[in-house]
């Protein structure tokens, strides 16, 4: 058994340490991009937040003398989140042209097609044939099943009901008895 080689100076051993991981880091998929994204998102809101909780505690400049050290301490805190906010913003840009660009090749599907629905007037739309057809099916297909349970329960009670009166009669034959 051999050991690994060593990384050569200013490497990190491991894996990703040469050529590969720059191809890796070139090659990432859509799902992980939007994952990505969704976690820049959730920056985003954070940072936001923080921001307006810091804007909430500052004092306004309406010529009362305010601490000027607490001040300044607060300003470069909203600085250095406006700061980050926009590098944020910058990377969800990335992420959302890396995602355009990866699916650039797709043929995008409306909403509208993706989801079978009947209007209130109970008339399809006649505009999307595939979808609502399977939904149709899909639903005549569980109102067969729906039909059938119906029927069975109906046949488990009858026999409840005969059991019930059979055993009433039992019950009064022995009571007779003694």
């Amino acid at each position: 058994m051999s050991t690994p080689p060593l990384a050569p100076a200013g490497m990190a051993p491991g894996p990703f340490g040469g050529p590969q991981a720059q191809q890796a880091a070139r090659e990432v998929n859509t799902a992980t991009l939007c994952r990505i994204g969704q976690e820049t998102v959730q920056d985003i809101v954070y940072r936001t937040m923080e921001i307006f909780q810091l804007l909430r505690n500052m004092q306004l400049p309406n010529g009362v003398t305010y601490h000027t050290g607490t001040y300044q301490d607060r300003l470069t805190k909203l600085q250095d989140h406006l700061r980050q906010l926009s590098i944020l913003f910058r990377k969800l840009r990335l992420v959302y042209d890396k995602c355009n660009e990866n699916c650039g090749g797709m043929d995008p599907i409306p909403v509208e097609q993706l989801i079978p629905y009947v209007d209130e007037d109970g008339s399809k739309n006649d505009d999307r044939a595939g979808p609502p057809r399977f939904a149709s099916e899909e639903r005549r297909e569980i109102a067969e099943v729906n039909k059938k349970l119906k029927q069975k329960n109906q046949q488990l009670k009858q026999i409840m009901d005969q059991l019930r009166n059979l055993i009433w009669d039992i019950n009064a034959m022995l009571a007779m008895r003694n």
